[in-house]
């Protein structure tokens, strides 16, 4: 069953924590992964890697660098599991 965009936006806020000890509920929509949440490259793949863990789905790596925003993620999580 596919996940509503709040509930992938909660589970990718989760992992971000992990990471990075951002606090969750600086993980918004609107927030850039490198200019707002000022994570790197390696921490972004890294996060890729538990976000298809968790939410069961295929990031490709060329797909990666498209996902600049928070918001582009969980569009990129949610079409990917419908």
């Amino acid at each position: 069953m596919a996940l509503s965009q709040d509930e992938v936006l909660a589970g990718l806020a989760e992992i971000v924590n992990e990471e990075t000890d951002i606090d969750t509920a600086e993980v918004t929509l609107e927030k850039s992964f490198t200019d707002d949440l000022d994570i790197d490259s390696l921490s972004m793949m890294t996060i890729v890697t538990l976000a298809e863990e968790k939410f069961d789905v295929r990031i490709p790596d060329e797909k990666v660098k498209d996902l600049v925003t928070v918001g582009d993620a969980v569009s990129f999580i949610t079409d990917a599991q419908a």
